[in-house]
């Protein structure tokens, strides 16, 4: 089992072990392309031995056969295949939970994150920074896409109370401690690149033109991305909770205010009630009523989930050439079982 000290794998000169790791799903069309690019990265990198930890996060086509085939031929390939699909950023945390390096880059592996990037994050680690994260710029999403994630990081930079850089995804390194004090944290929804900036340490952003998907189709659907931002929002703030109780005060004040309104027509002006008014009133706040039920219940629902205790995800296999690289997996066993399960050992 590898040393979770980061001074124990860390040469002398201070070149740092790098692990990539890389959450999969589907994409057997961009696999070799993956491959050769994230390996000739790693052999221009000094130090080592580097690795790459891929989690195949449940595919259906031949995504899994083609990275345990690389896996039993490179001794720097681990390959994490889960039982089933649990979600890009549980795939991500099993990653996690399985590099050994001194510093983990995580990465896409659609290619729109470019592995070629990698030694500006590593030149940026040895400077002395415990997170480098990537701000993306020149996205080639459609356009009504860019706009949206626009406008989401700018709304979760407000409502959240912690300092959470715009523009910035889940591409960056993070420094050996960092990736300790992420895997001790017990939540389910995560949004990793939330953890990280909570964490703290110091931590620099580093600009990076988004390429296009290297092949296939983004596994990202409305619904995922919807999930992925409400995950952020309800992570990391508390004001949507606080927001129904302004609102609920300003519809007490509004409703005194129509009240008074109504009294005045009655007795001074002797114009009927109107109907039409009663009914927008009525439907408009059975509306927001609603609505904030709906805030109070994801926000209790996701206390629910908690309390199951149930691990994050479970392992079908672990597969490498050496036991020695498929053992990044450190801890208790109680904080293996909390964080996944694995059903058979390494290959």
């Amino acid at each position: 089992m590898a040393s979770s000290d980061p001074i124990s794998n860390q040469r002398l000169d201070g070149t740092p072990r790098v692990s990539l790791a890389i959450p999969v799903y589907n994409e057997e069309a961009v696999v070799p392309e993956l491959l050769r690019r994230t390996t000739s990265v790693l052999d221009s990198l000094p130090g080592g031995p580097h690795e790459i930890v891929l989690v195949d996060d449940g595919s259906s086509d031949h995504t899994a056969a083609l990275l345990e085939k690389a896996a039993q031929e490179d001794a720097r390939l681990v390959l994490v295949a889960l039982s089933r699909n649990f979600g890009h950023q549980t795939a991500l945390a099993a990653a996690l939970d399985h590099v050994s390096g001194d510093v983990a880059v995580l990465m896409d592996g659609d290619l729109q994150d470019p592995p070629e990037a990698i030694p500006l994050l590593v030149e940026a680690y040895q400077q002395g920074y415990d997170v480098v994260y990537v701000r993306r710029i020149n996205r080639k999403e459609a356009w009504w896409l860019r706009v949206c994630y626009w406008l989401f990081y700018r709304l979760l930079a407000t409502l959240s109370p912690v300092q959470l850089p715009l523009d910035a995804g889940d591409f960056g390194l993070m420094s050996r401690r960092v990736i300790d004090e992420i895997r001790s944290m017990p939540e389910h929804h995560r949004y990793l690149r939330g953890l990280r900036s909570w964490v703290g340490f110091r931590q620099i952003g580093i600009p990076i033109e988004r390429s296009a998907r290297q092949a296939g189709r983004t596994k990202y659907s409305a619904f995922r991305l919807l999930k992925l931002a409400s995950d952020g929002i309800f992570a990391f703030s508390i004001v949507p909770l606080r927001a129904a109780s302004i609102l609920g005060a300003v519809a007490i004040a509004l409703s005194g205010i129509f009240s008074l309104y109504s009294l005045y027509a009655k007795f001074w002006l002797h114009s009927p009630q109107g109907f039409t008014a009663l009914i927008l009133v009525v439907t408009f706040l059975s509306g927001i009523n609603l609505f904030f039920l709906g805030i109070i219940g994801e926000y209790v629902g996701r206390v629910y989930e908690e309390t199951k205790a149930r691990p994050h995800y479970v392992v079908d296999r672990v597969v490498s050439r050496t036991a020695a690289s498929a053992s990044g997996w450190r801890g208790s066993p109680a904080e293996v079982g909390r964080r996944g399960t694995t059903s058979t050992g390494t290959e």
